[in-house]
């Protein structure tokens, strides 16, 4: 599972990157999206995609979504269920998410992710993240409208995988994170992609070694840099 996660400066490098693919100039760049060290589901995050209008060669984007996905073909913007991760294990196969799958895969930078570890009533905040590196989470995006009055909305998900090692310690799940030799791949929007292509994300995200540190107690509308502040190692 990702509820919460973090995204200061240090995120600028990685977003710098995917800018010079675009051909655009990083410093004549301006993100629609706030650093946050906080965010939560339906809050406007930094999305990165690929995308083509009438066959021509796909353009690399990056823009501000709304982080929890509307499937093209909902009627209203609040859905029954929760949006903001998918599960890669069903991904390819759930309704919500096939289409997106197979052509609309996104990344989500983040410096790390919040996870609680539940024991009886106790609910423990961790941090988790690479060390000195930023994170590129395996996402799915769709452009939703109320109406062909309304203006289109870029919403986006995160895909989680089951947590292994230390990790499954603090919760069962945990987002599929890509090292750098898969972020093209997954971006690719000229190749059609399946269950095996997420298969293959869950697979590579194993070589990414995070990190746990237990952090204070997060207040819903805190938001700095100190919620990453470890108050005892975990591992």
């Amino acid at each position: 599972m990702c509820g919460r996660f973090a995204m200061d400066q240090t995120v600028d490098e990685l977003i710098t990157e995917f800018v010079i693919v675009t051909g655009e100039q990083p410093e004549n760049w301006t993100p629609d999206w706030r650093t946050g060290y906080n965010i939560k589901p339906t809050e406007r995050i930094a999305t990165v995609f690929e995308s083509s209008r009438d066959g021509a060669t796909p353009v690399r984007r990056i823009e501000g979504a709304r982080w929890s996905l509307i499937p093209s073909w909902a009627r209203e913007e609040k859905l029954k269920y929760p949006t903001f991760n998918a599960r890669s294990e069903t991904a390819a196969s759930k309704p919500t998410f096939k289409s997106s799958v197979a052509s609309k895969r996104a990344i989500v930078p983040a410096r790390g992710y919040y996870e609680w570890k539940t024991a009886g009533k106790t609910k423990t905040p961790f941090f988790i993240s690479e060390a000195e590196q930023s994170l590129a989470f395996a996402a799915l995006y769709t452009w939703w409208r109320a109406s062909p009055e309304h203006e289109w909305m870029l919403t986006t998900t995160i895909l989680t995988r089951k947590a292994e090692g230390p990790l499954a310690e603090i919760h069962d799940r945990t987002p599929v994170t890509l090292p750098r030799h898969m972020h093209d791949v997954w971006l690719d929007a000229s190749l059609a992609g399946d269950q095996q292509l997420v298969d293959a994300a869950v697979d590579a995200s194993r070589n990414v070694e995070l990190a746990a540190r237990e952090v204070a107690p997060l207040g819903r509308d805190a938001d700095g840099p100190e919620l990453m502040e470890p108050v005892k190692p975990l591992f």
